[in-house]
């Protein structure tokens, strides 16, 4: 209905300028739901947006749009508010037609063509493949791929892609920690680091390689251990000792073998990651690897880049970024005096090479802690000469879980974290899918376990999917009786649904691909997470008050229109969101 006033208004307005009371047309019709139905059920600022081009009063404007609207029997009356608002009352048939276009569209309904398929690349999860997922990981893989089907509903083409970080110091503290559990197993008593990674998954990977190697990876403790710098434990400092870890494994190892540790740890885990949320319903285009870039001299090209824009300097044997320039807090290393590069040059190679592949706009969704990398990652895009304007950072807030109103504590060094896999074990993908999109990526989510698994109205996904299983429990029962659903006698009777609660459904069903657009426009999931649940409320609330399965006919047919309609506008919903649309529950 929204987009059917905004035909007509774009229709006065090219008749208004063809009669020359109007110069220009805005290049977009803003037409709102009025949240006093008194007013209509639609109004439009379009007079007071175009009064100072037009060179006359609002109201005098707005007298002229009405005049030349087109008819419509969608439309009841239309009246002149305030300085110049054009309120729309829609007629009761507006509303009736709607669930003749839900059924005949189906799990079309609600789609748009607004993104004209302008490419989007959507980077999300993206997590260190230093360990299995945990739940603060499965808040913005959820996040992230319903974002990504919205916008492809509203007619964008989504690229989905993860970036694989298989290069730099993590995945060597990781290939350590899986090196010196492996000596353990073959013997050798060893002090384990305070910064190496602890989890039980680190001596599973153990256990394999030392099943595929034996011994022969082995060397004596005293000669990993020797001659280190302190760990903290014992007065010194975590970080250099693990680094010094790292270099000794590499040392007495060699590269190959390393490098053979090295990828049974990355591989392993990374197959548990895409295994985990594959089983999420989060799948992939690309699995794109950060060690591609150095081997494809796509960082050495971004720092070239760099430094022909004039905006790198050296200092203390390290090249900086002057970000300060575009607004940074502080300029950026970005070749240490060592040679070598860091993670932001990685960063900016890798935005680089996504603008290259020509994706017309960039999201990536970061965790909150990131926030500090937009501005400088924008600042060099724009050096570079890109309009950073094409990228879009979207910060998502911690997951924080509750059991028995108790909080959990979760660290993935210490290996004391609840995992992704574990949660959706426990209250099931459905549960974990909607909670995880209930709030707006910004906000701190606070996860009730017990909730989750709760089966009543409190539980927001279980009531969405009640109302589901409710409806087709209706039409199981005409079945029952002997009754057969005629679509097309309920179509030719909708005037007959004048109850109360059956005006607020079609109301409700009526906003649904307005709240899809915005959704989508805007990427905020909750916003469709809390119009199914308020669509629930309403079904819930009419089914309660109201008998379907009646004498007369052409009520029953017309009334079950209406209820299979809610049933499809539920079910695409629900699709969107990743969640299940139970027929039994």
């Amino acid at each position: 209905m929204k987009h059917h006033i905004e035909h007509l208004l774009a229709s006065a307005l090219a008749e208004l300028q063809g009669s020359n009371d109007l110069t220009e047309a805005p290049p977009r019709i803003a037409v709102e739901r009025t949240r006093d139905r008194n007013h209509g059920e639609f109004a439009s600022n379009i007079a007071m947006t175009l009064a100072k081009a037009a060179r006359c009063k609002p109201r005098d404007l707005a007298e002229k749009i009405v005049a030349a609207l087109p008819v419509s029997d969608k439309i009841a009356k239309v009246e002149i508010a305030g300085p110049g608002f054009i309120n729309f009352y829609m007629t009761p048939a507006a509303f009736q037609s709607v669930i003749t276009d839900i059924l005949t569209a189906g799990p079309q309904y609600g789609l748009s063509t607004v993104g004209a398929n302008r490419s989007i690349h959507m980077e999300f999860v993206s997590a260190n493949p230093t360990g299995p997922l945990h739940v603060g990981h499965g808040r913005g893989a959820a996040y992230g791929a319903v974002v990504a089907d919205l916008l492809e509903a509203v007619g964008y083409t989504v690229h989905r892609e993860y970036y694989v970080n298989d290069a730099g110091r993590q995945m060597d503290i990781l290939g350590t920690s899986v090196w010196l559990r492996y000596l353990e197993l073959c013997g050798e008593s060893l002090v384990f680091p305070a910064n190496g990674y602890k989890g039980e998954y680190v001596r599973d990977i153990a256990a394999k390689l030392h099943q595929q190697q034996g011994d022969s990876l082995r060397h004596v403790g005293a000669a990993v251990m020797q001659d280190l710098p302190l760990d903290e434990p014992a007065g010194g400092d975590k970080e250099d000792h693990i680094d010094a870890l790292i270099a000794r494994a590499k040392h007495l190892l060699g590269a190959a073998a390393y490098r053979q540790m090295f990828d049974l740890g990355l591989n392993d885990i990374l197959n548990d990651i895409r295994e985990d949320l594959r089983e999420f319903g989060v799948n992939y285009d690309t699995w794109y690897s950060e060690r591609s870039l150095y081997e494809s001299g796509a960082v050495d090209r971004a720092v070239d880049r760099l430094k022909a824009s004039g905006h790198m300097y050296e200092q203390d044997g390290a090249l900086w970024f002057r970000s300060t320039d575009y607004g940074d807090e502080k300029d950026r290393v970005v070749v240490r005096d060592n040679g070598q590069k860091t993670y932001f040059a990685a960063d900016i190679a890798y935005h680089m090479d996504k603008l290259e592949r020509g994706f017309e706009r960039v999201i990536d969704v970061w965790g909150a802690d990131h926030h500090g990398y937009v501005p400088r990652v924008k600042a060099a895009l724009t050096a570079m000469g890109y309009d950073a304007s094409r990228l879009d950072v979207l910060l998502v807030q911690f997951a924080i879980l509750y059991r028995g109103g108790e909080r959990m504590q979760m660290s993935t060094r210490s290996g004391e974290f609840v995992t992704l896999r574990s949660l959706r074990h426990e209250v099931g993908n459905d549960a974990a899918r909607f909670f995880y999109v209930l709030r707006k990526c910004e906000q701190h989510l606070d996860f009730d376990l017990d909730l989750a698994k709760s089966q009543s109205s409190d539980n927001p996904v279980y009531y969405i999917q009640y109302a589901h299983a409710r409806i087709c429990s209706v039409i199981r029962q005409l079945q029952d009786k002997a009754l057969h659903w005629s679509e097309t006698q309920g179509r030719s009777s909708l005037h007959r649904l004048q109850e109360s609660h059956e005006q607020a459904l079609m109301l409700a069903l009526s906003r649904y691909p307005e709240v899809l657009e915005s959704a989508a426009l805007n990427h905020e999931p909750h916003q469709l997470a809390h119009f199914l649940r308020d669509l629930a409320n309403d079904f819930h609330t009419y089914y309660n008050a109201h008998m379907f399965i009646v004498d007369d006919a052409a009520l029953r047919n017309a009334r079950l229109n209406l209820i299979v309609a809610t049933r499809q506008v539920l079910h695409n919903g629900l699709t969107l969101l990743g969640v299940s649309a139970p027929e039994t529950m």
